[in-house]
């Protein structure tokens, strides 16, 4: 195991063996200063560049990542234990959003004419400065340039404050990003401890701040932003519903509550933690449930065969198991899993809990981890009743036949999101985001272009 003081570094250890990776000295006052400064200065130039070099260079970026695709899919799983098919597709899927952005994002920050009396006012998207982004560990590659690339493409700089148990895999995407030719300053990386980040709140070159992480670091830092007035985006937790009525392809469902439950080892924001199933469908949903859970295959993240690996970090594992037997205490019913496996390495069992009602651990907390709840509905309207008993917003999933009623019941969710007969993702066509303690602001879309835009209006020749 590592020697190093976590006080004074970023300690990278490999969650399959225990086995220490690396570690990364935190910056100094002056290298802090310096990368801010960078940062800041680089912003002055890039505002100017066209957005055509600008999205030329996404494109480029997209080339760089795909070239060390293989590298830094195998730094994702090394780190954090990301199974590595799942990481070679997080790599593909942020090359996309390059892509997707270079060919989009152009226009979608092109002056809009505003409908006033003699047709001369227009609405500008203009560049705000350098944004400070404090970004997780769970998606190391995508997490960070669902981000970056929006705000750079608007004409803004990055500096990156990355979880610090990846940075081996922030400083590859860092060269992917050098590599494709973005100028030194617009994509930063800081290597600092958490005090590190109220003093960078308070610098007046950083303009906002956006945030994917837990509601408590997320209330924190926004109330440091709020002291500044400065806007800020946060991406927090989820305990998103995956509702299953009575009508629905059982098959398909099952499929979906898998994939949406168990990737990643289920330490997803928008995942499907808390399985709503009518009644009608209980038994049968939750037998095809288990059976498909026992087939996943637990192991060395490095396989191809993995789809789940071990936990990111051992102090999560200890939580989650908590969480587990504290359910159980209360009333819930094991039907498989429900238990840290032996060894090394930090792995949990593949968990179903059944009968969980609102009022238990597992329904009222986040369970970063592969573990499913399943709560029983009455009917449709008890589902959605059941869905919003949360203190999270995320992001929701219906499973049913009937298309009209699956839209009635979209207006009654209170989430950010709602996938109809397909579990949450993001996309960079969709906006990404969630309401009540998931956070506020969107990332993705036109709105996440636009997000750290000055949206400034211009009236000329007003009468």
């Amino acid at each position: 195991m590592t020697t190093a003081n976590p006080n004074t570094h970023a300690i990278s250890v490999n969650p399959f063996n225990g086995e220490h990776i690396a570690d990364f000295a935190y910056d100094t006052d002056l290298a802090l200063e310096a990368s801010v400064a960078q940062g800041f200065s680089a912003f002055k130039q890039w505002r100017k560049t066209d957005i055509s070099e600008r999205a030329a260079l996404l494109i480029r970026l997209a080339g760089a990542l795909r070239e060390a695709s293989e590298d830094i899919a195998r730094s994702i799983s090394l780190e954090m234990g990301k199974p590595v098919k799942q990481a070679c597709a997080e790599v593909e899927k942020s090359a996309g959003l390059c892509e997707w952005y270079a060919e989009n994002g152009p226009a979608m920050l092109a002056p809009e004419p505003t409908l006033v009396d003699n047709g001369e006012a227009h609405i500008h998207y203009r560049p705000s400065g350098m944004i400070l982004a404090i970004m997780p560990w769970n998606f190391p590659v995508w997490q960070v340039l669902r981000g970056a690339v929006p705000a750079l493409l608007a004409g803004n700089t990055f500096l990156l404050k990355p979880a610090p148990s990846v940075m081996g895999t922030t400083y590859r995407v860092k060269q992917a990003v050098l590599k494709a030719g973005f100028p030194a300053g617009a994509f930063g990386v800081i290597n600092v401890d958490t005090p590190a980040v109220a003093g960078l709140i308070a610098d007046p070159r950083v303009v906002a701040v956006t945030v994917t992480g837990s509601v408590r670091a997320g209330a924190a830092i926004a109330e440091l932003a709020g002291k500044q007035v400065k806007k800020c985006v946060l991406e927090l937790g989820g305990s998103d519903p995956f509702i299953v009525l009575n009508d629905a392809n059982l098959d398909e469902a099952v499929k979906a509550a898998v994939a949406g439950r168990y990737q990643n080892t289920g330490q997803v924001c928008a995942a499907a933690k808390r399985l709503i199933i009518e009644e009608g469908v209980l038994d049968a949903f939750t037998a095809k449930f288990v059976a498909a859970t026992q087939a996943l295959i637990v192991g060395n993240p490095l396989d191809d065969d993995t789809y789940i690996g071990p936990m990111a970090r051992f102090d999560l594992r200890d939580e989650l198991d908590k969480q587990v037997q504290d359910s159980l205490s209360e009333g819930a019913t094991l039907l498989l899993g429900g238990e840290k496996i032996a060894g090394n390495g930090n792995f949990y069992a593949p968990t179903i809990l059944s009968n969980v009602t609102p009022e238990m651990t597992a329904f009222r907390q986040e369970l970063f981890g592969p573990v499913a709840a399943i709560t029983v509905a009455r009917d449709a309207d008890h589902a959605v009743e059941l869905a919003n008993d949360s203190d999270f917003g995320l992001s929701a999933t219906i499973f049913t036949a009937d298309a009209e009623r699956a839209k009635q019941m979209t207006a009654e969710l209170e989430t950010g999101g709602v996938f109809i007969n397909g579990y949450s993702a993001s996309d960079p066509r969709v906006a990404f985001g969630g309401v009540k303690k998931s956070g506020y602001g969107r990332e993705l879309s036109h709105f996440g272009l636009r997000e750290f835009c000055n949206v400034q209006t211009v009236w000329s020749d007003r009468k």
